[in-house]
């Protein structure tokens, strides 16, 4: 793996210009400054109850999200850049999913197989011929970036069913504001904190045609799901119910709300459970999550489920290789960000070549999510590797596999200081009658040393992430 590369200084240690008035800062604080601050933030997430459950662990299992009190800084012109890509990913994605549930002309075009597309256990024949408003199915994407040199960005993969995390990116920057309000004096950060009203007004554009005043609700799973601070959150800053399946029913193919004052009637549901769940007349039977009779509504138009029901088979991780030709095919332009180099093991050739070098390679389940599952070969041990290598030989389609990026590092507070973490980003991308997306977003930071793993379920932490106005 090569040297990554260090965001705040070059390889001469010379501060990076974007970081100058940070590290001049930096300098000038007292001892003890940081980690008496630091000290605060705990204080103040654990009074928030920003935290996150672990499943399969027993002890502890709810834990408080690790947050890293020095930001990562990107300019204007850096950002801008990365805005157009993003954007032009989204458009591609949800032209991709309205196509596979319409024409299938990717498919046709031969560009990608039909076992591919309709193969996938992801895949709902339930949504095909249905007609969404402005053609959007992923209202709502997070889209992981990895960045390996100046201008040199990745991305590594494509959360298109319930992305979370953007609370997080919100109550990071509030905390910050408390904290180190000197710092924004020093620096003209663009605002992250308008993304709940931004949200808000994407809703309102996905609500059924010809409603003017559509009521909006968030749709939970429960307390005990691992991103319930999430949800609860967003409901409150957006000023709409959060739900669960329980307080919402079906009469005539529209959704109705229990309340105090008798049903009304739903239009929008921003929904936080997955697919499986959310009607049992359709999907699992045994499901208590859903909403009997749900799809029935949402087939005949008069509710919008943000995101739409199918829109995993676009983030699954054998779909993510094709995005760059869906960006050429539905858009005709050339891919503003690139994608990771990654080997399907469903392919003889690339299975082979991924089994004789699986030290040095990320193995991934191509329906896996959250850190799970995932073979890191510099950083396993030959037995580790060895039951992995079973692992794949029982179901090679099952995984993909991409080389051990160099992530870049930004500037961390860990015990012994401040030392260079590696790090990646999660900007939340909104689709309505417009793509829009807060510049920023999630920094999530790996806080062991030498470790490549950032999600939180795995240890890893957060960062506020800033974008200077020029």
């Amino acid at each position: 793996m090569k040297n990554n590369y260090n965001e705040m200084y070059t390889d001469n240690g010379e501060v990076r210009e974007i970081y100058g008035r940070y590290s001049h800062w930096l300098k000038e604080l007292p001892d003890g400054t940081l980690e008496r601050r630091n000290t605060e933030a705990e204080l103040l997430f654990r009074r928030l109850g920003i935290t996150f459950a672990v499943y399969g662990e027993t002890d502890d299992a709810e834990r408080l999200i690790p947050f890293d009190i020095v930001p990562r800084i990107f300019g204007a012109a850096e950002w801008q850049r990365l805005e157009l890509g993003l954007k032009q990913r989204v458009r591609a994605l949800n032209a991709f999913l309205h196509d596979i549930y319409h024409d299938q002309e990717i498919i046709k075009a031969g560009l990608i197989t039909a076992h591919q597309v309709l193969g996938n256990s992801l895949y709902r024949p339930e949504m095909q011929g249905i007609d969404l408003p402005n053609q959007v199915y992923a209202h709502i994407a997070g889209i992981d970036l990895v960045r390996v040199a100046e201008n040199d960005f990745y991305v590594l993969e494509d959360n298109l069913r319930t992305p979370s995390g953007v609370s997080y990116m919100v109550e990071n920057r509030k905390t910050m504001m408390r904290l180190f309000h000197e710092l924004f004096a020093k620096h003209t950060v663009e605002p992250v904190e308008h993304y709940p009203q931004m949200l808000l007004n994407t809703l309102r554009e996905a609500a059924p045609p010809n409603v003017e005043y559509p009521v909006i609700v968030v749709m939970t799973p429960g307390s005990y799901n691992s991103a319930y601070f999430e949800h609860a959150f967003l409901a409150r800053q957006m000023g709409v119910e959060l739900v669960e399946g329980q307080d919402l029913f079906v009469h005539q193919q529209k959704v109705y709300m229990d309340t105090t004052d008798g049903p009304i009637q739903v239009h929008v549901i921003y929904r936080r459970v997955d697919d499986d769940f959310i009607d049992p007349l359709v999907f699992r039977p045994d499901s208590t999550l859903g909403v009997p009779g749900l799809m029935d509504a949402y087939r005949s138009g008069n509710v919008t489920l943000a995101n739409a029901v199918g829109t995993g088979v676009a983030d699954d991780k054998s779909t993510y290789l094709f995005v760059p030709e869906m960006i050429q095919f539905y858009l005709g332009e050339t891919p503003l960000l690139s994608n990771v180099q990654t080997w399907r093991l469903s392919e003889p050739d690339d299975l082979n070549y991924v089994l004789a070098h699986l030290p040095e390679l990320v193995v991934k389940e191509v329906q896996g999510s959250g850190g799970y599952g995932m073979l890191i070969g510099p950083t396993s041990t030959m037995a580790e590797i060895e039951t992995y290598k079973q692992r794949i030989l029982a179901g090679p389609a099952k995984f993909i596999a991409q080389p051990t990026l160099a992530l870049s590092s930004c500037p961390t507070l860990v015990e012994a200081g401040i030392a260079p973490r590696h790090v990646d980003l999660r900007p939340f991308v909104l689709s309505g009658k417009d793509i829009r997306i807060v510049p920023g977003g999630l920094t999530r930071v790996a806080l062991s040393e030498g470790s490549l793993v950032v999600n939180s379920s795995q240890g890893g932490g957060t960062k506020d992430t800033w974008v200077l106005e020029d």
